[in-house]
């Protein structure tokens, strides 16, 4: 039982397309806004292939509701499922195996159903990885300030520093998870455990927002515009809206930016090529996720 077998990744038309769709979803609350069925769907079009993909929107599911559905992802013919906020860390425990990424960051976002074997990846952090290479290019040699040290916080610091980071200031308004995040870093990185922002961007050559803070309806930023200045990058995982304020700031300040739309867009480009087995074409799910955005910000 599970997820069909994937055929082997290629560019290009499928030469080999499954007899049935690939069945995807998401579980996660609240995420009827999300964009991940339109994406995933135009990259499977764009291949010749069908996907059919799901929105499991489950507000406070306990450990026993949540193995309940991650056994129906098992046994219903899934390929696999996104898993967002708040469950990102919570379905860890009831899998089956994880990539050597996902162990050791500690939280999934990507689960694979092959074979009846359920197995966890962590898309955010290869995703950040490659969005931050495309659009800032090197992390530099300053150290970045990471605000939030939570489950995306966690994947951009493992992405940072397999870029070749060389120090991490971390800021949490939980003060024991960045104490936490170093401990899973170990010695890939050096990190700073900081008590506040101010801190954290002191000597820093960027910022990355790793909070929700500023996503709608939130319309906070996670640090005093007044801490900005030109010679910092600036990137923010939020996506709704793509210019949060905290990335309005910083445009007006001079700072090179990164919008959340490219972390979203390249975490799931890998998520499809592990659900599937192809590779996805990163501009055709943009076009999806533009699409999706545009739409949402339409006069109503």
């Amino acid at each position: 039982m599970g997820g069909a077998a994937p055929a082997a990744v290629g560019t290009g038309r499928a030469a080999q397309k499954p007899a049935q769709p690939f069945l995807l979803g998401l579980i996660g609350s609240p995420i009827m806004s999300s964009a991940a069925p339109a994406m995933h769907e135009a990259a499977a079009d764009a291949l010749g292939l069908s996907a059919h993909y799901r929105l499991i929107d489950t507000p406070g599911a306990d450990q026993s509701k949540l193995k309940a559905m991650l056994e129906g992802v098992r046994l219903l013919g899934f390929s696999g499922v996104n898993v967002t906020f708040p469950y990102k860390e919570a379905v860890v425990p009831l899998l089956d195996a994880l990539s050597p990424t996902a162990a050791a960051i500690g939280t999934v976002n990507t689960v694979v159903a092959r074979d009846g074997k359920l197995t966890g990846h962590n898309t955010d952090s290869t995703g950040f990885a490659a969005a931050f290479e495309a659009v800032l290019g090197s992390p530099g040699e300053r150290p970045i300030a990471l605000i939030g040290a939570g489950g995306v916080g966690r994947a951009i610091a493992f992405a940072l520093a397999e870029l070749g980071a060389r120090a991490l200031h971390i800021f949490d308004s939980d003060s024991a998870r960045p104490d936490v995040l170093a401990s899973r870093l170990g010695t890939r990185i050096a990190v700073r455990v900081c008590r506040n922002v101010a801190q954290a961007l002191d000597g820093a050559g960027g910022v990355v927002n790793g909070t929700p803070i500023g996503m709608l309806p939130n319309r906070d930023s996670p640090m005093p515009p007044e801490l900005l200045h030109a010679g910092l990058f600036v990137a923010d995982a939020v996506y709704t809206p793509l210019w949060t304020p905290l990335l309005q700031a910083a445009r007006a300040k001079g700072c090179r930016v990164m919008t959340g739309r490219e972390l979203c867009i390249y975490q799931a480009a890998d998520a499809f090529r592990l659900f599937t087995g192809f590779e996805g074409s990163v501009e055709r799910i943009g076009t999806a996720f533009d699409a999706v955005i545009a739409k949402r910000n339409e006069p109503r």
